[in-house]
């Protein structure tokens, strides 16, 4: 866990449950998977959890509570936003509910940060969100923790945030609809790794007849509203990274604006719009097909295939089209 992070949408990390499996083709090259198999390997929150194949460290399915880290937000004065389970998934199959109920408790007491939960299991979120007696389990959990409790001031917890991970159409329209259908404060997709065209604007629509016909869309929060508050993109960084074709990234972007939901550009990735200088080049055509070879060979021969340079993710950046996208829920549209 980490009081600081690198990730440029949230402000802090926070691991109080560690571990995961693979479960769709996003998984695949796991930055945590490979830090937990390699040099976090010997780490006790990491031990065990990932096994070596010729492919490099997958994720066993074992998933491990670390209660000294599940107290860390209280300790942390400075209001922040913090992601939750950076290192696993909170919703994972082997994860108890007791221990998401620990989690939810810690989230509620120390209600003076925002919280960030992104999970590839929406259908366990959605089922264990909507619990009618989720409330009073909250209420009795925070008694144990500290001897009494405050009232929870809304419900959905007003700063916890819900997302789910879609790499691509197919798990979008696996995930979302569960999403959608979960009691949230703000609802929000996060497609990185981008590895393929999206479409997700009927999930971006306002399905609301309750708030004044000038408010468009609705209410950030607004609970009569079930779609989507926040999108962000990014490519997938690292030594195997697949490219990102430029237009999916686009195609995102006038998405959001379209139907004016925050939009957050995260990275490029390890590959990039290519440049004259690369050495190395890839061709991307809209459906994900990639061809690779050394620069000065071959040619486009698709009016939309696109050309992309491995850069690696610092030099790649997070410009699209020349424009840093840095829209929140909270902010102003982007």
């Amino acid at each position: 866990m980490a009081d600081k992070s690198a990730i440029e949408w949230t402000d802090a990390t926070w691991n109080p449950i560690t571990g995961c499996s693979v479960v769709s083709p996003g998984c695949t090259n796991c930055y945590a998977m490979k830090l937990a198999g390699t040099r976090l390997k010997n780490i006790e929150s990491r031990k065990g959890l990932t096994r070596d194949t010729k492919a490099g460290p997958v994720w066993t399915g074992e998933v491990r509570l670390n209660r000294p880290w599940l107290y860390q937000p209280f300790d942390w004065k400075k209001p922040r936003r913090i992601f939750v389970c950076a290192h696993g998934d909170l919703f994972a199959e082997n994860v108890p509910d007791e221990w998401i109920l620990d989690v939810f408790t810690v989230m509620a007491a120390a209600g003076h940060h925002t919280y960030q939960v992104l999970t590839k299991r929406t259908e366990r979120m959605r089922e264990f969100v909507s619990r009618r007696d989720l409330l009073d389990d909250i209420y009795a959990n925070w008694y144990t923790f500290s001897g009494g409790a405050r009232e929870v001031q809304s419900w959905p917890l007003h700063n916890v945030w819900l997302g789910t991970s879609t790499e691509d159409q197919k798990r979008a329209d696996e995930r979302l609809p569960d999403l959608l259908s979960t009691p949230a404060k703000v609802r929000f997709v996060s497609a990185e790794p981008l590895l393929g065209p999206l479409d997700i604007s009927k999930y971006l629509l306002p399905l609301c007849d309750r708030c004044p016909p000038w408010e468009v869309p609705c209410r950030i929060g607004c609970q009569n509203c079930t779609r989507l508050d926040w999108v962000i993109v990014g490519g997938e960084s690292g030594p195997d990274a697949r490219p990102m074709h430029p237009a999916w990234a686009r195609s995102l972007r006038d998405q959001c604006a379209n139907n004016r939901v925050r939009f957050f550009f995260k990275q490029w990735g390890a590959w990039a719009p290519a440049s004259d200088a690369s050495r190395e080049i890839a061709t991307v055509l809209p459906d994900g097909r990639v061809r690779e070879w050394e620069a000065g060979e071959g040619r486009l021969v698709d009016p939309e295939m696109a050309a992309l340079s491995r850069l690696g993710k610092k030099a790649a950046g997070r410009l699209l089209d020349g424009v840093e996208h840095n829209g929140m829920p909270e902010g102003d549209f982007s």
